[in-house]
Parts: structure tokens; sequence; C-alpha cells
């Protein structure tokens, strides 16, 4: 039962984060909102005009058939660097919902800027 327990308050505190997070930025067409989620399989990341409540680019590790790990995910954000480039979008507001930054995510952002997209 504490297991349970555990994974509710973990999660809570993640989307408590998330709100908090998503409160102050946003995205346009401009500059979108750069979205990531991850779960135990895999990494995904979506570019967002929230103006018009679309989505302008996306890449997975689910459709590269890549595991999450650090060296996956940068292959992950060459495929969205060369998406978001093909769009003409050049920067982007990063929104790490609500996943601390380290691992991953900070792998898939400093990708991201060696493949030069400004964040």
């Amino acid at each position: 039962m504490s297991r349970a327990k555990d994974l509710a308050k973990k999660n809570a505190l993640r989307s408590r984060r998330k709100a908090r997070v998503r409160g102050k930025i946003s995205g346009s067409a401009e500059m979108p909102r750069l979205s990531v989620f991850k779960s135990n399989k895999y990494f995904y990341a979506q570019a967002i005009d929230d103006v018009n409540g679309s989505t302008l680019a996306s890449a997975s590790s689910k459709a590269l058939k890549l595991s999450v790990n650090k060296e996956n995910v940068v292959k992950v954000a060459a495929v969205m660097a060369e998406n978001l480039k093909a769009k003409n979008i050049e920067s982007v507001v990063y929104d790490r919902n609500g996943y601390l930054y380290h691992g991953v995510v900070k792998a898939f952002a400093d990708a991201l800027r060696d493949n030069g997209i400004k964040l």
C-alpha cells in the first residue's frame, strides 16, 4: 500500500511543478513551446503553437524504434531539430513538463542546442 501512496505523491508533485511552469510560458507560431514527455519506454517531444492550439513539429523515440536513454534521446533531438528547421523555426521555449532538469531531459535540451536550436 505504501508503494501506491509514494507513486501518488510523486505524480502530485510533478503535476504541481508542471502547473507552475506552464503558468509562466506560452508558445506562438514564431517561437513555439517545445514540450517533452518521457515514459519508462519512450521519449516524445512536440513543438506547440498555443495561440492556435496546434502542433507544429514532433519527434519520438517510439517512431525511431529506440528506448529512452541519454544516447537515444540525442538522436531524437537531431530529428526534432531537422523538423523544426524544415518549418523555419530556430528558437523555442523549452517546456520540461514538470520533470526535473537532469538526465534525458537535460540531454535532449543540450542536443537541441548542439543542432542549432535556441532554447
